[in-house]
C-alpha cells in the first residue's frame, strides 16, 4: 500500500510543485520522501479545509484533526463512504505530514528522510530544533487505529512543552 502511495505522491509532486515554493532548500533536497511529505501537508490543508476543518498549521489546528479523526474513523474503524475508506495509506501519510509540519512551523526543525529505506513513509521523522526527534505519520497511525487515547492534539501539546 505504502510503496503505490509514493507512486501517487512523485505525480502530485509534479503537478503542485509550486506549493514547495518557500521552503527551505536543505529539507527540499535532502530526499524525495521528504519531498512528498511537505506536498502532502499542504494538499491534505486544503483538502481538510474544503471540508470545514480549521487546518492552518497551528497547534490549535491539532485539535481539528481529532475531530476528524473522530468523525471519519471512530474507534480506530473508517467510516463507510467516510474520507478514510479509500487510500488510508496515503491519506494517513497527508495526515501525519500535516502533523509533522504544523510542529516544524511553529518549533523549528527539519524533516529527516531515508528514500532508501523500503519503509521510509512510515519512518520519516522530524528532528525539532531543541534536537528531539518526533515520528509524527507513526503517530497518525496511532491515532487512526487506538482512537482519541492517541489524541493528536495532546501530542502536540506534549512536544511543544517538551521542546522549550
Amino acid at each position: 500500500m505504502m510503496i503505490f502511495r509514493r507512486k501517487i505522491f512523485r505525480l502530485s509532486a509534479a503537478m503542485f510543485s509550486a506549493l514547495a515554493i518557500g521552503r527551505s532548500a536543505h529539507a527540499m533536497s535532502s530526499s524525495s520522501i521528504v519531498s512528498d511529505a511537505l506536498v502532502s501537508a499542504d494538499w491534505i490543508a486544503k483538502a481538510l479545509s474544503s471540508s470545514g476543518y480549521r487546518a492552518d498549521f497551528t497547534l490549535a489546528s491539532l485539535e481539528e484533526i481529532d475531530r476528524f479523526f473522530d468523525e471519519h474513523a471512530p474507534h480506530g474503524v473508517a467510516r463507510s463512504g467516510g474520507l478514510l475508506s479509500e487510500d488510508v495509506g496515503s491519506r494517513l501519510f497527508a495526515i501525519g505530514s500535516y502533523i509533522g509540519e504544523t510542529l516544524r512551523r511553529q518549533l523549528g526543525g527539519d524533516w529527516i528522510g531515508d528514500d532508501e529505506d523500503p519503509q521510509a513513509e512510515i519512518n520519516i521523522s522530524l528532528k525539532l530544533a531543541d534536537g528531539s526527534i518526533i515520528w509524527p505519520i507513526q503517530r497518525a497511525m496511532k491515532r487512526f487505529r487506538n482512537g482519541p487515547e492517541d489524541s493528536i492534539a495532546a501530542y502536540g501539546a506534549a512536544v511543544s512543552r517538551s521542546s522549550q
